[in-house]
Order: C-alpha cells, then structure tokens, then sequence
C-alpha cells in the first residue's frame, strides 16, 4: 500500500513522515548533493506530485546524508560545456526557486549539514528553517568568493530573510554563518541539538498546518509573489545574463581552478 506513497529517484527520495500528511524528501546525490541538472530535474518532478497528491499539505527538506544539506549549484554544469546547456542549467535553476518559493505546501528545511549558496537558497525558500547545532554546518550565499555574482532573485530572497544591511554584507563578503550566527540574524529560525533536527521539523510543521489552508496559501503568496514574478518577468534576460557571464574566459578559468582545487582536496 505504502508504495504508491514512497517513491525514490536516483537522487531525490520521497517518503511519508511519521505524521499524516507530511512528505520528507530527502537529498541524495553523493558526495556534497550538489544540484546538477538531473537533480533539478527530479526535485521539481516530486516536488509536483506531492503537490498534486490532495493527502499532502507539508513537506520537510533534509539530506539524506547528514553533513552536508547540500553544496549547491553542480559547478561541473557550468564549466567547459556549450551555451545550450548553460541555458538549460539556469532555467531548471529557476525552475526550483520558483516552484519552491511559490509552493502552496507548507515546507520547512531540516538543514542536517552545511548549506552553502545554492543550499542555502533552497532552505531560504521554504517556510521556516532548523538547523543541526554544528558549528561545521555553516549557510550562506558565498558566490562572490568563488568570483561569481548571486543573482538578482537570490539576493531578493535573502533580504526578505534577513533584511538589506545584514544581506548585504552577507553577499559582498561572501559570508557563510555557523548556525549561532545564523539565528542572531535571522538566516534560520531555530538551532536544535543534532538529534532532534526531524522532531523538531514535525512539530513546527503541525503549528503551520493547523491554520485553516487557505488563508495561509493565500497570505504566503500575497508575500511572495512580487519577489517571484520579477524573475518571472526577465526569465529570458536572466538565462542569457547567465550564459554570457558563465561563457567568460575569465570566469571559465576562475571556475576551472576552483574544480581543480576540489579535487585535489579529495585526492
């Protein structure tokens, strides 16, 4: 009966929680869950039926390797590869934030490992955050350390999250909070002792779910959607920006380095 219910791709997996109606999808694209286009591609697949599936109302977002929520953007997507492909990498980034950061669920972040940049966007886009008490378990948007730029809508969502000043100091310096910090500005919402990260999720998760649907849908899309439609609006402009931008040498071989340094790291 259960199997309708739980259904796993290669990199995203979906199964009930132990409360009704909640979903918890859990991240699984070793080592660091970086969000390569096939995750993407899965995400927003599950993401969908969940929504469509009427017995869900909630969903938690969590690892399902803990020590790592997920690194972010799959950097290999955006190096040596042709402009087709950026462009189709940046739509199905898009396609995330969008549907994440509009969804009618009620979806809390069980951040269990570090969250940086692309990781950080997913926590920030979902309703409430928790995060694992490790000080190794750092969130942020840290492009510029990378020399690359956070777009337009990813500082949008972090300043909704933590407001102008703190966001962009975050941003210039590329900083990455452990989760202490993190709550003093805002970037989550509460620190949880390691084990408690899913209880806890659960019982935040029935507080939100205890307010009547539809006003709640309706109050969290009268937030959102001016944020979310001046992507809408630009989608295009957005995806060649990035094209052009990723497509510099300079930034090619900027990147290039970074993978390189990477891997002699795991070497």
């Amino acid at each position: 009966v259960d199997g309708a219910r739980r259904f796993a791709n290669h990199r995203v997996l979906v199964e009930p929680a132990a409360a009704a109606g909640v979903a918890v999808m859990k991240f699984k694209n070793p080592p660091v869950n970086s969000l390569s286009l096939e995750l993407l591609t899965e995400f927003v697949i599950s993401l969908e039926k969940l929504e469509n599936d009427k017995s869900f109302r909630g969903v938690i977002l969590t690892s399902d390797h803990p020590g790592i929520f997920s690194a972010g953007l799959d950097l290999t997507e955006m190096c040596g590869r042709n402009p087709v492909h950026y462009a189709e990498y940046w739509k199905a980034v898009q396609e995330l934030w969008l549907r994440l950061y509009l969804s009618n669920l009620v979806l809390v972040a069980a951040i269990n490992g570090a969250s940086p940049a692309g990781g950080c966007l997913m926590s920030l886009s979902c309703d409430y955050r928790i995060i694992a008490d490790n000080p190794k378990y750092t969130i942020g948007l840290n492009e510029t350390l990378l020399g690359i730029i956070a777009p337009f809508w990813f500082k949008d969502t972090l300043v909704n999250t933590v407001g102008h000043r703190t966001a962009e100091r975050a941003l210039q310096l590329g900083m990455l909070f452990p989760p202490a910090e993190a709550l003093q500005v805002g970037m989550v919402d509460q620190v949880v002792p390691e084990d408690q990260v899913q209880s806890k999720a659960l019982s935040v998760m029935a507080q939100w779910m205890a307010i009547p649907e539809h006003a709640r849908q309706l109050t969290k899309s009268m937030m959102r959607k001016a944020t979310a439609d001046s992507l809408v609006k630009q989608r295009e402009a957005d995806i060649q920006n990035f094209v052009s931008f990723i497509s510099r040498d300079s930034i090619q071989k900027s990147l290039h380095k970074y993978l390189e340094k990477l891997k002699q790291k795991k070497g």
